[in-house]
């Protein structure tokens, strides 16, 4: 999969090229921006992590990030020519490990985080002037996840193997990107930044836990990389 996506993206870069320098420029799908809605769908990867700080300085928990899979739709409402307003809304699959120091046993030391999220961002998208078949842009907004896998309403914490997140958890997201029309649909490339805005930890009961005592707040951040189709 991670293969097909880097062939595409290369196919995508060699056909922006040649638009660009390419002298005899056709324009495709020259009114589809036109359009007040428009709709699509996306498939993509990203890599989730965790930003930790901690009450007292001490030897950091270990992320082991993996990547993941993504997938969703696309609703896009033209305000001008050069601004949009998408709803993204899709879900996403995300695989974590903590491995907490000072613990001899594995079952102590290892912690899988393996999430699964309803994902709604609402994002402005600003575009540069169209280049022939070849639009840059950058995106910005909020967004809102649901955790599928989320067990914040489990009693076992990790003294029974259980590291709890929150359920719902708010992020703001930035990135960019580039249109690029083909003869029946328009292809666009991102990347995206996503980082989460509040604290995610479900403390152990134990106020001295060894587990997340030490932690003052734990949030997500990842990097996508979309494909759309639209």
């Amino acid at each position: 999969m991670r293969l097909l996506f880097i062939l595409i993206f290369l196919l995508g870069f060699n056909y922006t090229n040649a638009q660009l320098f390419n002298k005899e420029r056709v324009l495709n799908k020259e009114n589809f921006d036109k359009k007040r809605w428009s709709w699509g769908y996306y498939l993509g990867m990203n890599m989730y992590d965790f930003q930790i700080k901690y009450n007292d300085q001490g030897e950091d928990i270990d992320v082991g990030k993996s990547p993941s899979f993504n997938v969703g739709l696309i609703g896009n409402l033209r305000i001008n020519e050069y601004l949009d307003l998408r709803l993204e809304p899709g879900v996403v699959f995300s695989n974590r490990t903590l491995t907490f120091p000072n613990f001899t046993e594995e079952n102590d030391r290892f912690r899988d985080v393996n999430s699964s999220y309803v994902h709604i961002p609402l994002l402005l998208k600003f575009s540069a002037k169209r280049i022939n078949n070849f639009k840059p842009f950058i995106v910005g907004g909020a967004s809102v996840s649901h955790n599928l896998s989320s067990n914040e309403d489990n009693p076992q914490d990790n003294s029974a193997g259980q590291f709890r997140l929150k359920t719902q958890n708010y992020y703001y997201e930035v990135g960019f990107g580039v249109d690029i029309y083909f003869d029946y649909f328009k292809f666009t490339p991102s990347i995206r930044g996503v980082f989460g805005m509040g604290n995610e930890l479900v403390r152990d009961e134990d106020p001295n836990s060894p587990w997340t005592s030490n932690i003052e707040s734990l949030k997500t951040r990842g990097i996508f990389l979309n494909f759309t189709f639209q």
